[in-house]
C-alpha cells in the first residue's frame, strides 16, 4: 500500500526558480504553435487544421463527384472528432479552401456565398454547403492502404493521419502563411505543373543547383494574377535563401475611348489585395488631391476584375500615371517569403526550394514504399486463398461432401487436403452458387497475375532507381490533370523585369491658383479661393475664433511649426473648401494635443528662418531642412518653441519679458539642421535679472534703417539709431525705448 500525500500544502510544494518554471511552460506552449498551429508540414503543405478539415470531409465520403453537405456539419464533425478549437475557426479556414482567388488549386468545392475578393465574409455555415475537390482526392489517395502514420486524436477515441500522402507538392502549390512564437512563415502559391517539372528534374539530378530548378519553377502564380517585376537574379537569390520577396503590380491596359480620349482599366489586382479598400484609397487620393491627375475611379468589376481609371487630361502618360499609383496605392505591393516549414513534421527551418522539394520527393518514396509493403501483404493474402480454392476445385465433389456430412468440417479439411485455417475458412464463406461456377482457368489466371505483380513490386522495392522512376510516372499522372494542358493550369502570373518609369510630377500638374489659409484659434483650418482680406469677419464655430490668416496658392507647400519644435508639411491643394468651417489640423498630421501651432507659412526654397525657444535659444535653419515627408513632422528645434521669422536684414533684435531690448549682428547666428543653438539673450543670471524672465520676440533689422514698430492710431515710430541697444550675441541688452508695445512684441 502506498503511502497518502502530505495534506498540508507546505509539505506538498516543490521549490523551483520562477525563470525555470515559467521558461519549460512557455517553451511547451511554442512547441504546441509552432508544431499544431502555425507552420505547415513540408510533406503536404498544410496545417492541423486543413488536414483535419480534409480528412473529416473524406469520412464523411464528400467526394468530388457525390453530393454537397452542409458546412456547419463538416464543422461540427471537424471539432467534435478531431479539432477541439473554435467553429469559427474551422470554418474560415475551410471556407479559405475553397476560395479560387486565396487558392491556386482549391482544396474543397463549395456551393454558396464563400466570401469574395472584396473582403466580404462568407455566409454562415448553415447557409453554405462543400464537398471535396479533385485536388484534395490526389493529396489523400493511398490513405487506406496504410501510405502514412495515424495517430490518436485528441480524446483518443479515434485515429487521424499524422501527414496525408500528397500526390503533388501541395506547399507550393498553394502556399502557405502563419504566425508562431519567435517565428513566422509566408510562402506564396506557384504553378503546379512547373512544380512538378523541378521535381522532375531533381530526380534526374539530385545535385541540381537552386538557380536551375528556379529557372523552372520561374516565381509564383498568384491566383489573381498580377505581373512581377522582379529580376531573375533576385529570384534566384530568393529561393536559394528561402528569405525575400517579390514586388507584385496590377495589370493594366490602356482602352481608347476615340478622338482622343482614353481611360486605364485594370483587368488584375495584386494578390490578397482587397478590391473594396483598393477602391476607396484610390478615391481618397483623387478627393485629397494627392494625385491631381487622376480623375475618377469607377468599379465596373462583374465576375471578372474591372477597374476604370480616368485621367484628368489626354496628355498625360498612362505609364506615368500608374508609375504614381504604384507608390501610393496597393495596385503595387510586396509579397514577402520566407519558406520556414516543418521537415518531418518536427523541426522547424527556413528552407531553400531545392530543400522544400527534397523534403516532399522523401515522403513520396517513403509512402510509395509503405503502399507497396501494403499490397504486397494483401496479394499474400489473396494468393494464399487462391491455393486453396484450386484444392476445392480438384476435389470439389469431396468437399461437397465433408461440408454435408462430417460434424466438424474444417478440422477433417485441414487433415486430409493441407489446407491452412484461412484457406478453409475461405472454402466453407463460399457461396454453393460460387462452388458451381469455380474454373480452374480462372483461378489459375489469377494467381498468376498476382505472382506477376508481386515480382514487379518486389524488383521496384530492391531498385532505387525503379522507385524513382514510379514516382515520376505517379507525378506526370498528376500533371496531366492538374497542369497547362487544362485551363485552370495555366500560368496567370506575368514575370518581367522592371521598366524604369519616372513618374509625373504631381505638383506640376496643379493648376496654380490663389488661396486664403485661416486656423481658428481651436485648430481647424479651410482655404478660401483668392486672396481675400486677412482681416476679414468669418464665420466660426461656437467657442472657437479667428487664429492665423495667409494668403497662398495652391501649388504651395505650408509649413506648421509647433511648440514641440517640429516643423510639418500640409500641401495646400489638399486643404478643405472654405465654404465650411474646415477640417482640425491634427486630423492632417500628427500633432500631439499639448503642442500648439505657432506660424504657419508657405515653404520658399533657399530661404532661412530662426527658430528660437522660450528660454532664449536658437538658430538658422535651411528651407530644404524643415521640409516633412511624414505626418509625424520633422524634429528641429530640440526645447519648448516661440518663434519662427524667416531671415531678413542684417542684424537681429529680441526682446524679453523683461522689456530689455538686444540688437545683434546676423552672423553671429549660426546655421544647424537640428539642435537646440546658441543664447540669443541672458536671461535670469544675477544682476537684477529674474530667473523668470524668457524671451518674448524677435525681429530682423537692417541696422541702417533702425527699428520701427506700430502706435495707437495708425501711426508708426522708428528709433533709427540703435547704438544703445547694439551688442553681443547672448548679452542681457538694454530697456526697450520709451513707446515700445506694452506686450513686449515687435509688429
Amino acid at each position: 500500500m502506498s503511502e497518502d500525500l502530505p495534506t498540508e500544502p507546505e509539505d506538498n510544494t516543490q521549490a523551483e526558480p520562477l525563470s525555470r518554471a515559467i521558461g519549460e511552460r512557455y517553451l511547451t506552449y511554442a512547441l504546441s504553435t509552432i508544431m499544431n498551429r502555425a507552420l505547415p508540414d513540408a510533406r503536404d503543405g498544410l496545417k492541423p487544421v486543413h488536414r483535419r478539415i480534409l480528412f473529416a470531409m473524406r469520412e464523411l465520403r464528400l467526394a468530388p463527384n457525390g453530393a454537397f453537405r452542409k458546412s456547419a456539419k463538416i464543422t461540427g464533425d471537424v471539432m467534435g472528432n478531431y479539432h477541439p478549437h473554435g467553429d469559427a475557426a474551422i470554418y474560415d479556414a475551410m471556407a479559405r479552401l475553397a476560395q479560387d482567388f486565396a487558392m491556386r488549386y482549391p482544396l474543397v468545392d463549395g456551393q454558396g456565398n464563400f466570401g469574395n475578393i472584396d473582403g466580404d465574409n462568407p455566409a454562415a455555415a448553415r447557409y453554405t454547403e462543400a464537398r471535396l475537390a479533385q485536388a484534395s482526392e490526389a493529396l489523400m489517395d493511398g490513405l487506406a492502404e496504410n501510405a502514412v502514420d495515424y495517430r490518436a486524436n485528441y480524446d483518443g477515441t479515434l485515429t487521424e493521419p499524422a501527414v496525408l500522402p500528397s500526390a503533388f507538392p501541395n506547399l507550393l502549390a498553394n502556399g502557405a502563411s502563419g504566425i508562431a512564437v519567435g517565428m513566422a512563415t509566408n510562402i506564396p502559391p506557384h504553378n503546379l505543373h512547373e512544380v512538378i517539372d523541378a521535381c522532375l528534374h531533381l530526380i534526374k539530378t539530385p545535385d541540381a543547383r537552386d538557380d536551375t530548378l528556379a529557372n523552372i519553377l520561374q516565381g509564383p502564380d498568384f491566383p489573381t494574377g498580377g505581373v512581377i517585376v522582379e529580376s531573375r537574379e533576385s529570384i534566384a537569390e530568393t529561393y536559394r535563401t528561402g528569405r525575400g520577396a517579390f514586388r507584385v503590380r496590377a495589370k493594366w491596359e490602356q482602352e481608347d475611348l476615340g478622338r482622343g480620349q482614353w481611360q486605364i482599366v485594370v483587368t488584375e489586382i495584386p494578390y490578397q489585395v482587397q478590391k473594396s479598400k483598393l477602391i476607396e484609397r484610390l478615391a481618397e487620393l483623387i478627393q485629397t488631391k494627392k494625385i491631381p491627375i487622376l480623375a475618377d475611379v469607377r468599379d465596373e468589376s462583374a465576375e471578372d476584375i474591372r477597374i476604370v481609371l480616368e485621367p484628368k487630361t489626354r496628355s498625360v502618360d498612362p505609364d506615368q500615371l500608374m508609375a504614381a499609383l504604384y507608390k501610393i496605392s496597393d495596385l503595387e505591393v510586396r509579397f514577402s517569403l520566407n519558406m520556414n516549414v516543418l521537415i518531418d513534421g518536427r523541426v522547424p527551418k527556413v528552407c531553400s526550394l531545392k530543400e522544400v522539394l527534397r523534403a516532399f520527393l522523401d515522403h513520396r518514396r517513403e509512402v510509395l514504399v509503405r503502399r507497396a509493403n501494403f499490397r504486397l501483404d494483401k496479394i499474400a493474402a489473396r494468393l494464399e486463398v487462391l491455393e486453396g480454392y484450386l484444392v476445392a476445385y480438384l476435389n470439389i465433389d469431396r468437399v461437397i461432401e465433408i461440408i454435408r456430412y462430417d460434424d466438424n468440417p474444417k478440422a477433417v479439411m485441414m487433415a486430409e487436403f493441407g489446407l491452412s485455417e484461412v484457406q478453409v475458412e475461405a472454402i466453407l464463406n463460399m457461396r454453393l452458387r460460387a462452388l458451381r461456377k469455380l474454373e480452374e482457368i480462372e483461378l489459375r489466371a489469377e494467381r498468376d497475375n498476382l505472382l506477376e505483380e508481386r515480382q514487379a513490386l518486389q524488383d521496384m522495392l530492391a531498385d532505387e532507381d525503379a522507385q524513382w522512376g514510379r514516382i515520376s510516372e505517379q507525378l506526370k499522372d498528376v500533371r496531366n490533370l492538374f497542369g497547362k494542358s487544362k485551363p485552370e493550369g495555366q500560368r496567370r502570373t506575368l514575370i518581367t523585369d522592371a521598366v524604369v518609369v519616372e513618374p509625373v510630377d504631381m505638383d506640376a500638374m496643379i493648376e496654380r491658383e490663389p488661396l486664403t489659409v485661416i486656423l481658428s484659434k481651436m485648430g481647424w483650418i479651410r482655404a478660401m479661393k483668392g486672396h481675400q482680406p486677412l482681416d476679414a469677419e468669418l464665420k466660426f464655430k461656437d467657442g472657437d475664433g479667428p487664429g492665423l490668416a495667409l494668403h497662398a496658392e495652391t501649388t504651395d507647400k505650408l509649413m506648421v511649426f509647433a511648440s514641440n519644435g517640429r516643423f510639418y508639411t500640409v500641401p495646400a491643394n489638399s486643404l478643405p473648401g472654405g465654404r465650411g468651417m474646415g477640417e482640425p489640423l491634427r486630423l492632417m498630421i500628427d500633432l500631439p494635443n499639448e503642442a500648439e501651432v505657432i506660424s504657419v507659412f508657405p515653404w520658399r526654397e533657399g530661404e532661412k528662418y530662426l527658430v528660437a525657444s522660450k528660454v532664449g535659444d536658437g538658430f538658422v535653419v535651411q528651407a530644404g531642412d524643415i521640409l516633412a515627408q511624414t505626418k509625424s513632422g520633422k524634429q528641429v528645434l530640440n526645447g519648448d518653441a516661440l518663434l519662427c521669422k524667416p531671415v531678413a536684414g542684417d542684424h537681429v533684435a529680441v526682446v524679453g519679458t523683461n522689456r530689455k531690448l538686444l540688437v545683434f549682428p546676423l552672423s553671429e547666428l549660426p546655421e544647424m539642421t537640428r539642435g537646440k543653438g546658441v543664447r540669443l539673450q541672458r536671461y535670469g543670471s544675477g544682476g537684477g535679472l529674474v530667473a523668470a524672465d524668457t524671451l518674448s520676440d524677435a525681429r530682423f533689422v537692417n541696422i541702417a534703417d533702425g527699428l520701427s514698430w506700430p502706435m495707437g492710431g495708425g501711426k508708426t515710430r522708428t528709433e533709427s539709431d540703435l547704438t544703445e541697444w547694439l551688442g553681443k550675441r547672448a548679452g542681457t541688452g538694454r530697456m526697450a525705448p520709451r513707446g515700445f508695445p506694452r506686450d513686449n512684441r515687435f509688429a
